[in-house]
């Protein structure tokens, strides 16, 4: 279908300028010689004797007669006019007619043989096709098109290979600075599973001597759809072939942003962004206001770990550009990104800012933008995560809610906040409307492992402790790979509120069977065995959890300071407890068992 479309209401302007050339030469050509002032003179006074009305006698005036051979061509033309405006108004039978009679005056019209033997391919007329594009070649044996349209024909639609071949060679022959003969040679090797010899005719296409930078290009994709594979990155040397191909594209292309900037999304798309950074500078040198080239640009920068130019990049363009939402979505993006290499490093006050831009820009896009239902999404795993505003976050999905309803994912993470926000109740009837909505879908992305966790642990902290457990269960279920965490959650759950506590460990053992070393987990097997009353080895794993743990924890040295207490070591649980106090101050529980055990101790 694409080949036919490809040979539809083409660019007619060649064949009507042969055409009317044709014509005009053999107008002047057919001309009566120049009259005499005597034969002038009769012919004058004949006129006046006896007038002729042209518009009842279809006889042309002697004197601008055309030679047959002229009037044949201008009946072309005629025709030729004629079948287009039937072809525009979807009378192919007609049209079909109308250029056979400009194919009988002038066989040799290659483009027209070429579109006249599409019109028969739709017909399913393909010996007529092949007749009309071989008395193209009689006529005109130097032309490449209609070999290439006989190659097309013989391979997709009469299965013969082998005369396909022989006519894309010849064509090739005829034109090798052609690129479509060598992509349709390339397109019969395919089919026939020549994959080898489909790159053995790029090979010789670039050993041709060209300064086409269109023909580079084609060469260059072409290379591309042969070499690159979804599943794996291309080899060296096939890399290298592909890349010499775009690189002589650049070359010359001269001052082409159209050319440079296709090469250089070629190098961006192989992951070669040093290679595709000078050509995308080149582009803005050419066309300044490229805004598209600015923010592959400032890709590039973030890729290649200078986030420092994206940033200015991207200033730059909202600047001048501040009506535009894209450059504020990127320039959110690079300062998360920034921001996250920022506390990576332990500079946590640095990173808070820099989380905090990302939101305003995040924020500021929107007002542009409302209706970018994925910009509302990154502002709020912002505002849940980092920025730990829980609230705003609500706000800000409830509007998302209200723009976008029927999407469940925005629905799942309005549950998300409203539990963060310790919206309990309200949190598990929305997560409970984003699984019915998201059911309704058949939505696969949002209902699975995860999406169970966080419902469940909802569940937990609405006091629906059974319904917790099932949910979680559920969550195990869609991914036992990676269930360590509802294992130790569900376990966990149940120790805290000293319920089912042999299933609590035997759940939070499971977890520690997958990640042996996980200090949350730890601490969890300590509180369970706490419950249980096994206060040495309650104590064991609890000291293990604090020396395995990567960032003090508070939870870990409360429990810690409570197992001292049951084994009697109380200064040594005021220690640990106060430990935990210092690490979060607000919490009124732990200050108020530091103070009744100082009490105890004073009364006694």
């Amino acid at each position: 279908m694409s080949e036919q479309k490809k040979w539809g209401v083409f660019a007619c302007r060649g064949i009507i300028f042969a055409l009317a050339i044709f014509v005009a030469a053999n107008i002047a050509y057919g001309q009566a010689p120049k009259a005499t002032p005597a034969k002038t003179a009769r012919s004058h006074r004949s006129k006046q004797v006896a007038r002729q009305d042209d518009s009842i006698n279809p006889k042309p005036v002697p004197d601008l007669a055309l030679r047959a051979q002229g009037a044949h061509k201008a009946d072309a033309l005629a025709h030729f006019v004629q079948g287009m405006a039937f072809e525009e108004n979807g009378e192919m039978d007609r049209a079909l007619e109308a250029y056979r009679k400009v194919l009988n005056v002038d066989p040799g019209q290659s483009q027209l043989a070429a579109r006249v033997a599409a019109l028969l391919i739709q017909q399913e007329d393909f010996p007529q096709a092949i007749d009309v594009l071989k008395d193209a070649i009689k006529v005109n044996p130097n032309n490449a098109e209609p070999y290439q349209q006989l190659s097309f024909i013989y391979l997709r639609y009469l299965k013969r290979t082998d005369q396909a071949i022989d006519y894309a060679k010849r064509a090739i022959a005829l034109n090798a600075q052609d690129a479509e003969g060598y992509q349709r040679l390339v397109e019969i090797e395919l089919a026939a599973g020549q994959e080898k010899k489909a790159l053995e005719v790029l090979d010789h296409a670039a050993k041709v001597r060209s300064n086409d930078p269109n023909f580079w290009m084609r060469l260059g994709k072409l290379y591309m759809t042969l070499l690159f594979k979804s599943d794996s990155q291309p080899k060296p040397d096939e890399l290298k072939r592909t890349n010499e191909a775009f690189k002589k594209a650049a070359e010359h292309a001269g001052d082409d942003p159209a050319i440079l900037k296709d090469v250089a999304d070629y190098y961006a798309a192989s992951q070669q962004l040093k290679a595709a950074i000078p050509l995308y500078l080149r582009v803005l040198e050419l066309q300044p206001d490229d805004s598209n080239a600015r923010e592959k640009l400032a890709t590039g920068f973030v890729l290649t770990n200078q986030r420092g130019k994206a940033v200015e990049m991207l200033e730059q363009i909202i600047k001048e550009h501040p009506e535009k939402y894209q450059p504020y979505d990127l320039l959110a993006q690079v300062l998360d990104d920034e921001a996250r290499s920022l506390l990576r490093a332990n500079q946590v006050e640095e990173a808070k800012a820099s989380f905090a831009k990302a939101a305003a820009n995040y924020e500021q896009s929107l007002l542009i933008n409302p209706n970018h239902a994925g910009t509302y999404l990154h502002l709020a795993e912002l505002l849940l995560g980092p920025l730990k505003d829980a609230d705003r976050a609500v706000k800000l999905l409830t509007e998302a809610r209200r723009r976008f309803s029927g999407a469940p994912e925005i629905v799942y993470y309005l549950g998300i906040a409203q539990r963060e926000a310790k919206q309990s109740q309200q949190a598990v009837a929305t997560f409970e409307e984003a699984l019915h909505e998201a059911q309704m879908d058949q939505d696969d992305d949002v209902i699975n492992a995860k999406f169970y966790f966080n419902y469940g642990a909802a569940a937990e902290q609405a006091g629906l402790y059974e319904k917790a457990a099932d949910l979680l269960r559920k969550s195990i279920a869609l991914d036992p790979e990676n269930s360590a965490e509802a294992y130790n959650y569900i376990g966990y759950m149940w120790a805290d509120h000293d319920m089912n506590l042999d299933e609590a460990e035997a759940m939070i053992k499971r977890a520690l069977q997958k990640e042996p070393n996980n200090a949350s987990y730890l601490d969890s097997l300590g509180w369970v065995e706490f419950r249980q009353g096994k206060f040495d080895q309650a104590l064991s794993d609890l000291l293990r959890a604090a020396k395995t743990v990567e960032h003090d924890d508070p939870v870990v040295f409360e429990h810690i300071g409570d197992t001292y207490l049951k084994l009697n070591r109380t200064a040594e649980a005021l220690e640990a407890w106060q430990k935990a106090l210092v690490l979060d101050p607000k919490n009124k529980t732990l200050a108020n068992k530091i103070e009744g055990t100082k009490r105890t101790i004073a009364q006694h």
